[in-house]
């Protein structure tokens, strides 16, 4: 087979789906894989470490 005939076909349409719509693009982590070993998550940006907190009462708290 010829590799520049190949037709590229999105997974959604192979599988049958409708496409969510998204508010923005980018990358979707779920809350339980950020926290699955605690209830504080360090986040480094730009040299400096950041710390998202899970609350008692399920917030999240962002600190520097």
């Amino acid at each position: 087979m010829n590799p520049l005939s190949v037709k590229t076909v999105p997974l959604s349409a192979m599988m049958g789906a409708v496409p969510e719509q998204v508010a923005s693009p980018g990358l979707t982590l779920h809350s339980r894989e950020l926290f699955r070993q605690g209830a504080v998550v360090q986040i480094r940006h730009q040299g400096q470490i950041y710390q998202l907190r899970l609350t008692r009462q399920d917030k999240l708290i962002l600190t520097k």
